[in-house]
């Protein structure tokens, strides 16, 4: 970079999550909570669309601001005050999430287009005369274009607003995964934009951590409201357990070298646009599985309704689909452990209308315990499994 532009610019050997980084993700552990509330109140097709759709929303927030922390250097005042601006209306967003099909719509799409079309014109002042405004004007536009839908679904009700909010959201994933095509620019260039394949995985680590921590908060909150009773405490038991087998297959190798992967690949996004891609898969199922745990807590015995069937076995199920694609991207393979697990979940459903909602969540535990000591006996006496990313 030249000028004044080339301080804010992060430097090769300076690419590690800084505590602004991480003081940045704490508003995300509320929007979690506040989708996983939002999906329990509303838990049906309609809810469950909702929820992808503001899901999608919320992730690409996160994700596109870390991409920015990636590129350039947040101890520079000028990138800790974006920071804390993208913060700021994060938290807003986040506030407005169980309204945000209902009274709350324009403060959630207003709070949104702030973020993502302020940080865009930002970073396009502050990088004017350099190359590296490129990207950055791609991204401008594009969040200008989808600003549209955002806006104009807000200002409708019902099904209008979910079908304009659902194309702001697929035109926003397609065109990062085409490369930002912008009229007059192009793509985006591997010459215009490096990737920092370990930045990339600790900042995913990270959120991974804070969507797994949002399910300790759940099961700890409902365990304490409801007397130590022992149903309770069981369900909050397997609860707990289900949150260290969640962490514990998500970091087994594929976890570990996210960051070798990218770094060692001919082309690292290949690596880096499935993988990146799979977490919000993942964390989706995460939120699932934080409504069933809250369900299970409070009512561990007596029938089990098929909604709630759906989110005690369908989010275990959802992580394990993005954790396959994630391995995938690292190894250029898929372990069968988790690939049974996928079936696995769904095929026991039937037997949920004559288990109590306590022994579902154990079955599904289950599952998610068998793939960790199938992980953990592959790799017994082995020497670790190298990156292998395909192509």
């Amino acid at each position: 970079m030249t000028g004044g532009a080339a301080r804010l610019v992060r430097g090769p050997e300076e690419k590690r999550a800084t505590f602004l980084d991480l003081f940045f993700d704490l508003v995300f552990v509320f929007a979690l909570f506040r989708l996983s509330h939002g999906l329990r109140e509303q838990l049906d097709w309609s809810g469950a669309f909702q929820t992808l759709v503001l899901l999608l929303a919320v992730w690409w927030v996160w994700d596109q601001s870390a991409a920015a922390g990636d590129r350039f250097d947040p101890r520079r005042p000028a990138m800790q005050v974006l920071a804390i601006g993208c913060m700021f209306g994060s938290f807003v967003l986040a506030a407005a999430v169980p309204e945000a099909f209902g009274a709350h719509g324009l403060v959630f799409a207003g709070a949104y287009v702030a973020v993502q079309v302020g940080r865009s014109l930002f970073l396009v002042i502050v990088t004017r005369g350099d190359k590296r405004q490129r990207p950055e004007t791609r991204a401008l536009f594009w969040f200008g274009v989808s600003a549209v839908p955002w806006l104009a679904g807000a200002a409708v009700q019902g099904w209008p607003r979910g079908a304009l909010w659902a194309l702001a959201v697929v035109v926003e994933y397609t065109v990062a995964i085409l490369g930002w095509p912008t009229p007059r620019l192009g793509r985006v260039s591997a010459a215009e934009f490096s990737i920092s394949g370990e930045f990339l995985a600790e900042r995913h680590r990270q959120f991974v951590i804070i969507a797994l921590g949002e399910l300790i908060l759940v099961a700890g909150l409902g365990l304490s409201s409801n007397g130590f009773e022992a149903d309770r405490s069981a369900a909050a038991v397997v609860a707990f357990a289900t949150t260290v087998l969640l962490w514990r297959i998500y970091i087994h190798r594929a976890g570990e070298v996210l960051g070798e992967a990218v770094a060692t690949a001919r082309d690292p996004l290949r690596v880096a646009l499935p993988a990146r891609f799979a977490h919000p898969v993942m964390v989706g199922g995460i939120v699932a599985i934080s409504v069933s745990d809250e369900l299970v807590i409070e009512h561990p015995l007596g029938n089990t309704p098929p909604a709630w069937a759906a989110v005690i076995l369908g989010g275990p199920a959802l992580f394990l689909a993005g954790r396959a694609i994630f391995e995938y991207s690292v190894f250029g393979r898929v372990s069968r452990g988790c690939v049974a697990g996928i079936l696995v979940l769904p095929a026991t459903s039937p037997a949920t209308v004559v288990l109590p909602p306590l022994l579902v969540a154990a079955t599904a535990a289950l599952v998610l315990a068998g793939i960790a000591v199938s992980d953990a006996a592959r790799a017994r006496g082995r020497p670790p499994e190298p990156p292998a990313p395909p192509g």
